[in-house]
């Protein structure tokens, strides 16, 4: 009797795992689409700025996680509700794609203000299966 409700305790575990991404709720607070995009913009480039520091690991690490709190608390947001939002996103690619098609507007803006006048725009990447191909 107690190997059939083990079992069953594994199955309704494995059932509730199963569960479609549109049949989980979000989380509450949910980070709005706008502000989750403002947030990953200045985290984006707050981790290039970590990038081009040239800093050892782990003090690019511990460099992150200070302007990564810093974001966050200037925009009044917790880390915790931060991170169920961004989970949230992952799991419904409509949210995330509308989220990050914010964000590449918000740096391509950017990019454009601090581009010399009369400069071409950068030319959009290759699709991946291009850069990708076999013999290059």
């Amino acid at each position: 009797m107690k190997l059939l409700s083990v079992c069953a305790g594994v199955a309704f575990t494995l059932l509730a795992g199963c569960q479609r991404s549109d049949e989980i709720a979000p989380p509450q607070p949910l980070v709005p689409k706008p502000q989750m995009a403002r947030l990953l913009t200045d985290l984006h480039l707050a981790e290039a700025r970590v990038d081009a520091s040239r800093l050892t690991t782990d003090s690019a690490q511990a460099l992150y996680m200070q302007l990564q709190d810093s974001v966050l608390r200037r925009n009044q947001v917790s880390d915790s509700a931060f991170a169920r939002s961004y989970r949230y996103y992952t799991l419904h690619d409509k949210d995330l794609q509308e989220v990050y098609d914010l964000v590449l507007d918000s740096l391509t803006a950017r990019g454009a203000k601090y581009r010399p006048p009369g400069a071409p725009a950068p030319s959009s990447p290759p699709p991946p299966h291009q850069l990708y191909r076999r013999g290059r």
